[in-house]
């Protein structure tokens, strides 16, 4: 496989079965907030964006909506591969991306500077999905909020330090903002705009 063919390679092998599969596993992530799912990905998506991410991509992204990527993902063959796979088209504006990717290790912007939906419309937001290296021995934080019948905790690494701040600023609009989906090797956890996250005090 050369540079030149790798935007018509690594697609799903069962497009139907497997993009739906992918979307259950999201959509009970994103109900069910702080809930670990996992995904059984076969897509091999141009480096540095992994399997799992890139099952998202191709499960969510099509041409009707515009897909923001870091600088390094842009500069890969990442957006020929959305565009022949996907039909998704990459843009420059982060205020008119529906989705937006960003590789493990990328500086994580801050949430309000992408689309936060309006209060007739608040669907019309980014969702980004954020890739880290895991769920665990990282900062604890607890998670409330719809969905969790009590707390849940995870301690994601990858995560800056800054993140439970970028949170709260997120969900002083509501119903307005963006919604996060970290990816962690096959396993994938939501955060809804609704969830609340606080970190836990030692």
């Amino acid at each position: 496989m050369t540079l030149d063919t790798l935007p018509f390679a690594g697609g799903f092998q069962e497009p139907v079965f497997e993009a739906q599969a992918v979307f259950r596993t999201l959509m009970d992530c994103m109900a069910r907030p702080g809930t670990i799912g996992q995904m059984a990905a076969t897509v091999m998506p141009p480096a540095p964006l992994t399997a799992a991410a890139g099952a998202v991509a191709l499960t969510l992204c099509d041409h009707d909506t515009p897909v923001w990527l870091t600088p390094t993902l842009k500069a890969s063959p990442l957006p020929g591969w959305l565009a022949f796979h996907a039909g998704a088209t990459v843009t420059e504006e982060r205020q008119s991306a529906r989705f937006a990717f960003v590789e493990k290790g990328a500086m994580l912007p801050n949430l309000c500077l992408f689309a936060q939906g309006t209060q007739e419309y608040p669907d019309r937001s980014t969702t980004l999905v954020v890739e880290i290296e895991g769920f665990e021995g990282g900062r604890p934080m607890v998670l409330t909020g719809p969905g969790i019948r009590t707390r849940e905790e995870t301690a994601p690494v990858g995560l800056p330090d800054m993140f439970p701040h970028f949170w709260t600023e997120n969900r002083q609009g509501f119903p307005r903002g963006v919604d996060l989906v970290l990816v962690a090797g096959d396993r994938v956890l939501c955060l809804p705009r609704t969830t609340v996250v606080h970190v836990k005090e030692a």
